[in-house]
């Protein structure tokens, strides 16, 4: 059987891969968009961030033989406590100014996490082995399914989903977008904005670590991983629209699915289809599918 004169098999084999991408994107731009749109920061420390999610999981499982499944709930907690110190130290004085000086400070600070983790793991990689659990596929009579793979589309479907609802559906989410627009408003009410925007800062943070441990067992733990993602997922999030987190989350995952399909049918095109749909987006309609126009 084929479908558009491609064997079926293959053609849903990229189909998977391409949904398995497009689960990153989406929860690596999703975290990007949280940090932009409450904050007004273009957080360009996002792949570095993800990178040590990566990390701090095969860190606790070589160091402390703490398995995957610990990991996916400690690995992001570290990191978004990471992410809270850096808030407070260097991402606090810039609220107010033009978002460009946040786009330089973090890109400084990815270059520096980037360059001690080469320093003290060199870059040749990690890897990171398949929870036994989650090991093998599944036969649905028309395609192997991995397991593994398969995981990680529904987890990060859940874990995006369930951002998009505290945010915009929950009285919390209601204080956060309050206090990003008036936060001496909101601290009349008794509301302590600096600590919501130091855990509004954090929890993105501990999304892109959370990518980062879905992904350690699919790809090699390098310290390059980051910088190698982080120009894709810059372009899935002004697709969508920057600070529209239901715009991240559609938009990654369909850009996911255009990529694995363009290397069945243009395989040469592949690495740069997200950046010709960028580019058309932004002549068409420079605030993105899913932003508010100006």
């Amino acid at each position: 059987m084929e479908i558009f004169g491609i064997p079926h098999q293959a053609f849903l084999g990229q189909l998977m891969l391409g949904l398995v991408n497009g689960a990153f994107y989406a929860m690596l731009s999703l975290g990007l968009a949280v940090i932009f749109g409450l904050l007004d920061i273009v957080n360009f420390a996002h792949g570095a961030l993800y990178m040590m999610g990566a990390f701090a999981a095969w860190l606790l499982l070589d160091r402390f033989e703490l398995n995957y499944w610990l990991s996916l709930v400690l690995a992001p907690l570290i990191v978004g406590i990471l992410g809270m110190v850096i808030e407070r130290l260097l991402i606090k004085h810039l609220y107010g100014l033009d978002p460009l000086y946040g786009l330089l400070l973090t890109f400084g600070l990815s270059l520096i996490l980037e360059g001690l983790f080469r320093e003290q793991f060199g870059v040749s990689g990690q890897s990171y082995p398949v929870p036994e659990a989650l090991q093998g596929a599944t036969n649905l009579g028309f395609m192997m399914l991995p397991n593994y793979r398969a995981w990680v589309v529904l987890a990060s479907l859940v874990v995006c989903v369930g951002t998009w609802f505290l945010i915009e559906r929950t009285r919390l989410g209601a204080y956060l977008r309050a206090g990003t627009e008036n936060a001496k408003l909101v601290q009349a009410f008794g509301v302590n904005v600096p600590l919501m925007v130091m855990l509004t800062y954090g929890a993105g943070a501990a999304l892109a670590a959370l990518a980062g441990v879905l992904a350690a067992p699919i790809v090699q733990v390098t310290p390059l991983m980051g910088s190698n993602l982080i120009i894709v997922v810059f372009a899935v999030v002004v697709i969508g629209g920057m600070g529209s987190i239901l715009g991240s989350v559609i938009t990654g995952l369909g850009l996911g699915v255009v990529e694995g399909f363009t290397r069945v049918f243009y395989p040469e095109a592949s690495n740069v289809v997200v950046f010709v749909i960028m580019a058309i987006v932004l002549v068409l309609r420079p605030a993105g599918l899913f932003g508010k126009e100006a």
